[in-house]
Protein backbone atom coordinates (compact mmCIF):
# COMPACT_ATOMS: atom_id res chain seq x y z
CA UNK A 1 0.00 0.00 0.00
CA UNK A 2 1.44 3.37 -0.99
CA UNK A 3 0.80 6.44 1.08
CA UNK A 4 0.39 9.90 -0.32
CA UNK A 5 3.17 12.42 0.09
CA UNK A 6 3.01 14.66 3.11
CA UNK A 7 4.75 18.00 2.98
CA UNK A 8 4.51 19.09 6.59
CA UNK A 9 5.83 22.56 7.23
CA UNK A 10 7.69 23.36 10.44
CA UNK A 11 6.32 26.91 10.76
CA UNK A 12 3.09 28.04 9.11
CA UNK A 13 2.64 31.63 8.00
CA UNK A 14 -0.66 33.25 8.87
CA UNK A 15 -1.59 33.85 5.23
CA UNK A 16 -0.92 30.23 4.17
CA UNK A 17 -4.04 28.05 4.05
CA UNK A 18 -2.51 24.66 4.89
CA UNK A 19 -3.34 22.29 7.73
CA UNK A 20 -0.02 20.42 7.64
CA UNK A 21 2.20 22.35 10.01
CA UNK A 22 3.83 21.95 13.42
CA UNK A 23 3.99 25.54 14.69
CA UNK A 24 1.95 28.54 13.65
CA UNK A 25 3.76 31.86 13.37
CA UNK A 26 1.79 34.01 15.80
CA UNK A 27 2.25 35.70 19.17
CA UNK A 28 1.08 32.71 21.27
CA UNK A 29 3.57 30.34 19.66
CA UNK A 30 6.48 32.76 20.02
CA UNK A 31 5.60 33.44 23.68
CA UNK A 32 5.29 29.72 24.40
CA UNK A 33 8.61 29.04 22.69
CA UNK A 34 10.39 31.58 24.88
CA UNK A 35 8.77 30.25 28.07
CA UNK A 36 9.90 26.70 27.24
CA UNK A 37 13.37 27.94 26.25
CA UNK A 38 13.80 29.84 29.53
CA UNK A 39 12.62 26.81 31.54
CA UNK A 40 15.10 24.54 29.75
CA UNK A 41 17.95 27.00 30.25
CA UNK A 42 17.11 27.23 33.97
CA UNK A 43 17.17 23.42 34.26
CA UNK A 44 20.52 23.22 32.50
CA UNK A 45 21.95 25.99 34.70
CA UNK A 46 20.62 24.30 37.86
CA UNK A 47 22.16 20.99 36.81
CA UNK A 48 25.54 22.60 36.16
CA UNK A 49 25.44 24.57 39.43
CA UNK A 50 24.47 21.50 41.47
CA UNK A 51 27.29 19.53 39.88
CA UNK A 52 29.81 22.21 40.81
CA UNK A 53 28.48 22.95 44.30
CA UNK A 54 27.97 19.40 45.50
Amino acid sequence: MKQGEEKTQFIKDEDNETRKYIFQKNKKTVTGFYIVLIALLMLVAATIISGIAF
